[in-house]
């Protein structure tokens, strides 16, 4: 069984036990945090797609880490101008672990 979920502005296809990278959520280490809105369900030969969403589709999952991810590094130059500007940004994240899928 498995889902297409979306949280913070982007969608993520998940399967119960999947460890996924979502954005911030603020939450503490080992809460419990819901997704309800479910773009997607499929169990074996029976799909459901919502329109957005999957009534009464819900997918649990437990809140293992808050983070931030690995530095991007953004360089502004223009040629002959003398100019460059070198700029770092590290996203945070929430690091949950699914465990359940459920109509």
């Amino acid at each position: 069984m498995y889902a297409v979920i979306a949280t913070g502005g982007k969608q993520y296809l998940v399967h119960k036990g999947d460890q996924i990278k979502v954005e911030k959520l603020g939450l503490d280490p080992g809460k419990k945090v819901e997704f309800d809105q479910v773009l997607l369900l499929a169990d074996g030969e029976d799909v459901s797609i919502g329109t957005p969403y999957v009534k009464g589709g819900k997918v649990t999952a437990e809140v293992q880490d808050n983070s931030r991810a690995k530095k991007v590094e953004v360089i502004k130059f223009k040629r002959r101008k003398n100019y460059m500007k070198r700029m770092g940004h590290r996203q945070h994240y929430t690091q949950v672990k699914i465990t359940d899928i459920s109509k």
